[in-house]
């Protein structure tokens, strides 16, 4: 079984998961502490425990996954799969979040992607989403002769 895995991997190249740090959990941690004296002020404010468990489960769930195939897009409440062939491409905001395109014209938000992903999106796509930075221009011929440079 774990050569399959094995095998899996290495026809599906490179993978990236995009998702929000596990030591925003701290944060939601130290919130269930601040809430817990308001919560017992009187009967019925235990619900302000649901503040926290939702935030819990949305840093757990949400990511975005890109590899060979395409795009998984995970939030709360789904899951959707966007293959490179149906994306036309990415649009940014002005905030500096991204957008995947389909070939529908709809937009697709990518939670917890942002502009400064774009890089790492470029080398797991193998080329068919470009990289308006720059720096994998020059990826593909270093990887390929490390020597090159040496004389």
């Amino acid at each position: 079984m774990a050569k399959n895995a094995r095998q899996e991997a290495t026809t599906t190249g490179r993978k990236a998961i995009l998702r929000v740090p596990g030591i925003a959990t701290l944060a939601v941690a130290l919130l269930t502490v601040c809430v817990t004296p308001a919560a017992f002020a009187l009967p019925g404010l235990q619900a302000l425990y649901l503040v926290p468990i939702a935030l819990f489960v949305w840093i757990l769930r949400t990511r975005t996954v890109a590899d060979a195939r395409g795009l998984t897009v995970r939030t709360v409440f789904g899951t959707r799969e966007l293959p490179w062939s149906r994306l036309k491409g990415l649009s940014l905001t002005k905030r500096g979040k991204v957008r995947a395109v389909t070939t529908d014209g709809e937009e697709v938000a990518l939670p917890t992607v942002r502009t400064r992903h774009l890089p790492v999106l470029s080398l797991v796509s193998e080329g068919r989403v470009g990289d308006p930075t720059g720096l994998t221009e020059d990826m593909d011929t270093t990887s390929e002769s490390p020597s090159a440079g040496q004389e």
